[in-house]
């Protein structure tokens, strides 16, 4: 398990086992906070009753570090994982609530013999579990489980069936049976009797819910913004190695260098990815970024991708790819010119738009819903019309394939969501997979229901809420944050979510004001000097890349036959879903 994680921990390994031998850890260490060997892990308290392994990093770990020590806490080390130690100790597992930042751990307690799992309310940070009845295994990748060699590969139907719905799995499924996926905001208490069931401190649509019932004037609205992007990148930019950013031609990753630059970061590197297909078209990101690279004064590094290369690191990419995803290679390629450069650490404008309303479906699901909810009074009218244009109809007369299910579909907000977000819809399945994994997957999924069921809130949600509820717990967790950890992780690149923060989401405006306010446009006032004008008038395109391209090539009719049969089959499912490459802010 350890050696299939050497990519994730290059600087450091440590291993570690209970006095009985019943309890085991091992660790692979990125050296971001106290470089010394004193934050080497698996890392024990000072009376040696805790021991931990730690992914992540805890932002805040300095205010609470004095705050401990207000208490008599005393410390050994410079880092944020003591820090995690001495909080559990002074609280528990409810010490969870108190950190801001990415982090899945496990914590063993050798007086309550107890094992705390633990990951970070957003789902930044991965960590997948395997019980057989008689062991209990974790780590930050599921195939390092599979590594292990004592953990069944039989297939996941609700795994294979929901990658196929929304180009990615959702969890707590993975494609194996044996293999789950903590839930994002979640921890869980193992003990002799084994696991019990996760427990939410955290839910993004009560999050959201909370923030509405807070007011904020709509004159406020954009100072507020401000502030919360300044104190997040602030908080981000805690590390003992120099922190990067990955800049693309659009405002969200250019506000985070211009914020870096005015909070008085120097020597800033900015990577920009580079095609030679899209030089002097709209989608060539690098003209853009050099202009706000050099405003801001950052060192710019700009680094050309081609087919070629792309072909050349496929089979790697599939295999650091720890779930099915049809996004991620964007990622792959701007990691691994960051770790070229000497990187360690960069920031993303991942998230932005799900906080600002950046995608379509913003407008896109409220239009739907409040015009086909009357129609669903009619019972068994949206399947019967959805029957018959799927039959062939649809086609025939030149409507999308989607199009059949709109009436049946589009009236609900799960319904409305699983139109705009899906790759392929529940009766197209039969195409691509066996009947008895459509079924059982179906069954076992359970699609519509859960996503209603994150749009469950103690305090009424608008409609600019509800569609970032699903935006953020369902296409930015299981996609955008998993396709940055295994991408980024692949090549030991960090890779820090400013906007992804639930300190910094409590602390923006209400989403109708947000709306009102035009918060995605104001992303280019946040840092001072204000983005340039060119870069405000850019036409959204999305992180785009060739490789849709290049994948439709080689994916259809005698095309890539070097590529192994997973590769050619993974590329036909990329192909089918219409990729473009679109992921990064």
């Amino acid at each position: 398990m350890n050696e299939r994680m050497a990519p994730r921990g290059p600087d450091g390994s440590g291993d570690w086992f209970s006095p009985d031998g019943r309890v085991g850890f091992t660790h692979r260490r990125l050296a971001i906070i106290d470089l010394s060997e004193r934050g080497a892990q698996p890392m024990h308290s000072a009376d040696g009753k805790l021991t931990i392994t730690f992914n992540g990093e805890i932002y805040n770990y300095r205010e609470l570090r004095a705050e401990l020590e207000r208490k008599g806490h005393v410390f050994r080390t410079e880092t944020d994982t003591e820090v995690l130690l001495q909080l559990y100790a002074d609280r528990g597992p409810a010490m969870v609530e108190a950190l801001r930042g990415m982090f899945a751990f496990g914590l063993w307690d050798a007086a309550r013999r107890s094992l705390l799992l633990a990951r970070d309310p957003l789902g930044i940070k991965p960590l997948y579990y395997a019980d057989d009845g008689w062991t209990v295994r974790f780590a930050s990748q599921a195939k390092a489980l599979l590594a292990g060699g004592a953990v069944s590969r039989d297939p996941e139907p609700a795994g294979i069936v929901g990658f196929h719905l929304f180009g990615n799995v959702p969890e707590p499924f993975t494609v194996w049976q044996s293999i789950r996926s903590l839930p994002a905001g979640c921890t869980m208490t193992v003990d002799a009797t084994g696991p019990d069931l996760p427990a939410p401190y955290y839910r993004v649509a009560d999050a959201l819910g909370r923030r509405a019932a807070r007011p904020c004037a709509l004159a406020d609205a954009r100072s507020r913004l401000s502030a919360a992007v300044h104190e997040s990148v602030r908080y981000h930019l805690v590390a003992d190695v120099p922190v990067a950013v990955f800049l693309s031609a659009g405002l969200d990753s250019g506000a985070l260098l211009g914020t870096m630059a005015e909070l008085g970061v120097r020597d800033i590197s900015a990577v920009t990815l580079s095609f030679e297909e899209f030089r002097g078209t709209a989608n060539d990101e690098t003209p853009l970024a050099a202009e706000v690279a050099a405003r801001y004064g950052a060192r710019h590094i700009v680094r050309t991708v081609n087919r070629a290369e792309f072909e050349r690191d496929l089979p790697a990419l599939l295999d650091a790819m720890d779930l099915p995803t049809i996004d991620g290679i964007n990622t792959w390629f701007v990691s691994k010119a960051a770790h070229e450069a000497g990187i360690k650490v960069a920031l993303s404008g991942l998230g932005a738009d799900e906080c600002f309303g950046g995608y379509p479906s913003f407008r896109e699901l409220p239009r739907f819903v409040h015009a086909l909810a009357p129609l669903r009074v009619l019972p068994g009218a949206g399947a019967l019309v959805r029957r018959v244009l799927a039959a062939g109809v649809g086609s025939a007369i030149g409507l999308h394939p989607k199009a059949a299910g709109i009436l049946e579909y589009g009236g609900s907000w799960a319904g409305a969501y699983l139109l705009r977000r899906g790759v392929l819809m529940p009766w197209e399945l039969a195409g691509p997979l066996d009947a008895d994994i459509v079924e059982e997957g179906l069954r076992r999924l359970v699609p519509l229901g859960r996503t209603e069921d994150e749009l469950k809130a103690d305090s009424p949600l608008g409609d600019f809420d509800r569609v970032a509820a699903l935006e953020t717990a369902l296409y930015m967790r299981n996609q955008l944050l998993r396709d940055s950890d295994w991408a980024g992780m692949a090549h030991s690149i960090e890779i820090r979510v400013p906007y992804v923060d639930p300190f910094f989401l409590a602390s923006l405006p209400p989403g109708d004001i947000l709306a009102a306010a035009g918060a995605k446009a104001a992303i280019a006032d946040v840092p001072q000097p204000p983005l340039p004008e060119p870069l405000r008038n850019r036409a959204k395109t999305g992180f785009a890349t060739p490789v849709g391209h290049w994948i439709r090539e080689a994916a259809g009719p005698g095309g890539g036959t070097s590529f192994s049969a997973a590769s050619r089959a993974w590329m036909r499912r990329v192909w089918q879903a219409g990729w473009t490459g679109a992921g990064m802010a």
